[in-house]
């Protein structure tokens, strides 16, 4: 039961996340809800494109440059960094008209698609395994 309860306390979070992120956009002047496919493509995008970035600054919070002996874990900027790819992350969803029950479901049927992979040894591509997601 006790477990059941926190499930459904992620979920809420998850779907105030969608709705500030939601809001978040349209004080930027994206109405996600109206966009034209010409939009949501070019949204998309962008978001992406703006994932790469963040990403690229998380990567530059880790000391990757073995050969430099004067680079520190940034744990601080590295934990805001996530919280930034998560807000574009969610943002694309919502551009492809996904909500967080959608993005929970298919979070979930993905997992069990990758544990089957897992399970079969993985040894090769199936484009097919995924389809019904």
């Amino acid at each position: 039961m006790e477990q059941k309860q926190e499930q459904g306390q992620s979920f809420c979070r998850l779907a105030h996340l969608f709705e500030l992120q939601k809001k978040f956009c349209r004080r930027l002047g994206i109405e996600p809800d109206t966009l034209s496919d010409e939009e949501r493509k070019d949204w998309v995008l962008s978001y992406a494109r703006a994932m790469q970035q963040e990403i690229a600054e998380l990567v530059d919070s880790l000391p990757w440059k073995w050969w430099a002996k004067y680079q520190q874990f940034d744990l601080q900027n590295a934990r805001v960094e996530v919280v930034d790819v998560l807000h574009f992350l969610i943002s694309t969803a919502i551009a492809l008209g996904m909500n967080a029950d959608d993005l929970y479901e298919k979070f979930c049927k993905k997992n069990e698609v990758n544990h089957m992979r897992q399970d079969a040894g993985y040894a090769e591509k199936d484009r097919d395994d995924a389809r019904h997601i």
